[in-house]
């Protein structure tokens, strides 16, 4: 069975609604069965995309008081039949994303051919852009991938199972290498090394990931490169991101 899925960081920042509106139309003219979004913060951000996505009926997402827990929404046109968000364990250096609460978004979501575990994620930023062991920040994204690693170990390993979002840890380094390894998923992306992370924000490698159990082909592809123009005719990045795409071909049988 095939399952096209899309992963893409929103930008908290500027106008996020009128993005949000221009995303949500893009949505609805795609053939997305699950969308994981990051960074949608705002409560009344989410209840505008869940009145302009209408197709996609099912949504799943943490307290929405102050804020959106995790800033994480996962969308479904399939039922989402299970949803738990776990918040990491803040750790050193104290920073703003400790009241946002990161996390990862477990759903499960009803397949016409069984069920697929989709896990919507985002780590905590590396504000020096550099990942030796030593930093802390290194090792504040050390400790919540182990906790990952732990949280996508006690789901049965007989369920399909995708893991997406912004990891803010580089692809092709070994903080997230190791993370694959333990957990056993595969990198859909593996060596490809065209940057996640808009070049006119900020030189990065490659952040947003999406990684699936054994048992899944995934064709991945970024997208929402080319610019916008939002209602009052101004045009604009759609993020500070792209998003990343995938065709899933589930080939085993779901238990």
């Amino acid at each position: 069975m095939k399952v096209r899925v899309l992963t893409f960081n929103t930008l908290f920042r500027g106008r996020s609604r009128a993005r949000l509106g221009a995303l949500a139309q893009l949505m609805e003219q795609s053939d997305y069965d699950v969308v994981c979004l990051q960074e949608v913060i705002s409560p009344r951000n989410l209840a505008q995309l869940q009145r302009s996505a209408k197709s996609f009926p099912q949504t799943a997402h943490a307290s929405t008081f102050p804020v959106v827990r995790g800033g994480l929404i996962t969308l479904s046109r399939w039922p989402i039949t299970r949803r738990h968000f776990q918040p990491f364990t803040p750790t050193r250096p104290a920073r703003l994303e400790w009241l946002l609460r990161k996390g990862a978004l477990f759903t499960r979501v009803q397949l016409p051919s069984g069920f697929l575990t989709v896990v919507n994620t985002h780590l905590s930023a590396n504000m020096d852009m550099h990942w030796a062991p030593s930093n802390l920040y290194t090792k504040a994204e050390e400790s919540e991938l182990r906790e990952l690693a732990a949280l996508v170990g006690r789901i049965d390993p007989a369920e399909p199972m995708v893991v997406m979002g912004d990891f803010n840890v580089p692809r092709d380094y070994p903080l997230f290498k190791d993370f694959a390894s333990t957990t056993g998923l595969q990198d859909a992306l593996t060596g490809d090394t065209e940057p996640t992370y808009r070049p006119e924000y900020a030189d990065l490698k490659p952040i947003d990931q999406i990684l699936t159990r054994p048992g899944i082909e995934a064709a991945p592809r970024l997208v929402f490169k080319e610019k916008i123009r939002l209602p009052n005719g101004r045009t604009t990045a759609l993020s500070d991101h792209y998003g990343i795409e995938a065709t899933l071909t589930i080939r085993q049988p779901p238990p």
